[in-house]
């Protein structure tokens, strides 16, 4: 699989941990940066990857910065991505299987490194499970709906 990742200054410890990660798993891993810890915005970094994941050059991504929460509202802002912030591996599972997330998201600040890991491995390896979730992920993706044109 093809998996773009992202950071800001707060996640580029973890970024190369989990890009050897990745790729040991036997996925390509597209950097997206930052490339230092020198002081950024998260949300130039949830944005590339994001648009990157529209426009299919990557079929996931992961997003980090300090709690997760910022890149992944960033990324959050583009049609079609569906970013979730992850603290374990059970809501990683259920964002796959329910909600057909895209991007996962994670803290530095908030969980280890190991605990990082596991949780993009349940991400990448849990299906969508598709059937009575559809309807759900249709509406997101529907302007009228979220703009309360229909119910």
């Amino acid at each position: 699989m093809r998996i773009g990742i992202g950071t800001d200054h707060v996640g580029f410890a973890y970024k190369k941990e989990i890009s050897d990660y990745l790729k040991d798993l036997g996925h390509e891993v597209v950097d997206y940066g930052t490339y230092s810890t020198e002081r950024t915005d998260y949300p130039i970094w949830g944005s590339k990857v994001a648009r990157e994941l529209v426009a299919g050059n990557i079929e996931r991504g992961v997003l980090i910065c300090g709690t997760g929460v910022g890149i992944s509202l960033s990324a959050n802002r583009f049609q079609g991505v569906r970013a979730v912030v992850c603290s374990e591996p059970y809501t990683a599972k259920l964002a796959r299987a329910h909600n057909n997330a895209n991007i996962i998201a994670f803290g530095s600040r908030v969980i280890g490194i190991e605990l990082a890991k596991m949780i993009v491995e349940v991400f990448l390896t849990t299906e969508y499970e598709g059937g009575r979730h559809q309807q759900r992920i249709d509406e997101l993706d529907d302007d009228d709906f979220l703009c309360g044109m229909k119910e």
